[in-house]
């Protein structure tokens, strides 16, 4: 080597640091200068006129506690100006979910929880809101009429749903998201969280909720975007630039700590060429499985990218055999679907709710998961799937001949004559249909070859024409039947209640709210209290007919009862509620709201006196 070499090789170094050092302070004072010119032009420039509006529609949701036919309590009442705001109390004409508390998730014929859901996913129901003219949100601001705190999280989609196009990419992104707070005061209020800015404007929201922790329904009135249509200057990059981090010094510091770092690092004798994994090798490989099954599904797949044994034990099967692709519904498309495909083999269980709208997920897509996976599942949640057509359904009924719980809640858009492929699954014990089109035809072939079913929700069904045959068939072939939702069918009578009640002797949960034909006159709730013994929850909201005799027989047969709901009635007088709770030891929950024989005061008298009961009482103002 030339003597000259190592002297030739300081000049360079040395040359090298000068030119970095001079393009740092070019560099600061072009950040300088921009910053300058940023401020001076924000002080210059006159501000955007910001839009004020109201939601124009409401295009999506989850469940609500209204009619599919009428405006109360349904969550078309968000669209518009607010109605109630800022009056206070229980009014018709807000938006209302179809739950509340957590008593709905304790009951023993509910579904059970999916595991691995992230600690930060909160979110039980969603709407979605379509504006009139996209903005840069600058506020939004929730009208709130009853029970308060519902909302956990805010997103803005990217689509314009009166876009004449298809967008080439629709994104959604989170503006606003918090853990559920309860809020004890039932009085209305404005609820303006502080947003995020975002980089693209849009007129589409979507608001999610928890109710969990709430006493009562929730009401919500109406929405209101602020925003501006041009982007605001203030939120480039450059307008946050903290001076402290234009040091000379510590730029130096940094740089030379890690040009050392790595020098040492790359010089070092005692660098080895790292070929075990520590103490995972000495792990028994179920101990290892155990570790990594309380990650959530992007931990999981991102600690797959570690090693090669982690690689192995992030991909076996065996940590996706409960599967809950909810959570990720903004971002899952067919190609995420394609990388989970060589891990899904064992699935059992698979909760696709929420997911796949606006083409996130194809019908192709959809159909090569099944294959994969279909002859092992056992449960499928598809709630507000509307990707879901005739086609997809015919791939359920052919590929999962095992599948014995089926949700399809909030699946609107299915045509009515989709729905007889289910009749396909003979060993379903769970179908979830409420607010389907399902029709009379396809439920009776669903009814007459699934006689396995034990728990069924037909809930705001409006297609189905007779109500009194559709009990008859229930209480002759399915007889393991344990929970039944009729919630707002529309033409059952007394002769279809005593049908089921003859039938199906194992019935521990019947929800027949807002069901104007039965009448207490005709006998129908006592031959309830009579015939099913077991009841442990049973509604009769808004049945003005139910009265002191028919709380006596439940309070007399029934003494397991855990839920009861006669919110309404004018009937029911205070000493048949006393001996309903001196009976009904296991009550947790009575609902008495609107019953005009039990004011305030005998309200406070009873929960004094049973104190492990939650009686509910609604106001108006």
């Amino acid at each position: 080597m030339p003597s000259w070499f190592p002297m030739l090789t300081v000049l360079s170094m040395f040359y090298y640091i000068c030119l970095r050092r001079r393009a740092r302070l070019a560099s600061r004072g072009e950040m300088i200068n921009s910053r300058r010119a940023i401020e001076s032009n924000s002080r210059a420039l006159p501000m955007s006129t910001e839009v004020v509006q109201y939601a124009k529609e409401v295009l999506d949701f989850s469940s609500h506690y209204g009619s599919e036919n009428s405006m109360s309590y349904t969550m078309w009442n968000l669209a518009g100006a607010p109605n109630v705001y800022p009056s206070s109390g229980d009014f018709t004409q807000t938006a209302v979910f179809r739950t509340y508390g957590n008593w709905w998730q304790q009951s023993g014929c509910s579904a059970l929880p999916f595991k691995r859901t992230p600690p930060s996913f909160f979110s039980q129901e969603y709407v979605e809101l379509a504006f009139e003219e996209p903005v840069y949100p600058t506020a939004v601001h929730i009208l709130e009429t009853y029970h308060p705190g519902s909302i956990v999280k805010i997103l803005a989609c990217s689509a314009n749903p009166y876009s004449q196009t298809t967008p080439t990419e629709v994104r959604w992104e989170a503006i606003w998201s918090a853990e559920p707070t309860p809020v004890h005061c039932p009085q209305a209020r404005q609820f303006t969280p502080c947003i995020k800015e975002i980089d693209f404007p849009t007129n589409l929201l979507r608001l999610e909720t928890n109710s969990s922790v709430l006493e009562y329904y929730t009401e919500l009135d109406a929405v209101e975007l602020h925003g501006v249509k041009e982007k605001p200057m203030l939120s480039l990059k450059t307008s946050t630039i903290d001076m402290n981090d234009l040091d000379e010094d510590e730029y130096d510091d940094r740089d030379g700590c890690g040009i050392d770092c790595l020098t040492n690092q790359f010089s070092s004798s005692s660098l080895r060429d790292w070929t075990n994994n520590g103490y995972f090798d000495k792990l028994p490989y179920e101990l290892i499985q155990l570790i990594i099954s309380h990650l959530a599904l992007p931990d999981l797949c991102r600690l797959a990218q570690t090693c090669k044994l982690l690689y192995q034990h992030c991909c076996d099967p065996l940590q996706y055999i409960h599967l809950s692709l909810q959570p990720y519904w903004a971002t899952l498309t067919d190609s995420s679907l394609e990388y989970l495909l060589p891990r899904c083999t064992l699935v059992q269980w698979l909760n696709l709710t929420w997911t796949g709208n606006r083409g996130f997920i194809t019908t192709s897509g959809f159909s090569r998961l099944l294959k994969v996976c279909g002859c092992e599942l056992v449960r499928l949640e598809l709630a507000c799937g509307h990707f879901l057509n005739e086609a997809c359904l015919e791939v359920i009924a052919e590929l999962c001949p095992n599948l014995q719980e089926l949700n399809l809640s909030s699946c609107d858009k299915l045509p009515p004559q989709t729905f007889s492929h289910i009749s396909k699954l003979r060993g379903l014990k769970r179908l979830v249909l409420y607010r389907t089109k399902i029709e009379q035809t396809a439920l009776l072939g669903i009814l007459n070859f699934c006689p396995e079913l034990q728990h069924l929700s037909l809930g705001s069904c409006v297609l189905i024409e007779d109500y009194d045959l559709i009990a008859g068939v229930i209480g002759a072939k399915c007889k393991k039947l344990r929970s039944l939702d009729l919630w707002r069918c529309k033409n059952i009578t007394e002769r279809g209640i005593m049908e089921l009640a003859s039938g199906c002797h194992l019935l521990e949960e019947l929800d027949i709210g807002w069901c104007p034909t039965l009448h207490s006159g005709t006998g129908c709730f006592t031959n309830l209290a009579r015939k099913l013994p077991g009841l442990r929850k049973l509604f009769l909201t808004a049945n003005r007919s139910v009265c002191d005799s028919d709380i006596e027989e439940l309070a007399t047969n029934c003494q397991h009862l855990q839920y009861l709901d006669i919110l309404g009635t004018r009937l029911v007088s205070p000493p048949s509620l006393r001996k309903l709770l001196e009976c009904c030891k296991e009550l947790i929950l009575l609902d008495v709201s609107f019953c005009s024989q039990i004011d305030s005061r005998i309200v406070q008298e009873l929960a004094s006196r049973f104190p492990n009961v939650a009686i509910k009482k609604s106001f108006t103002q």
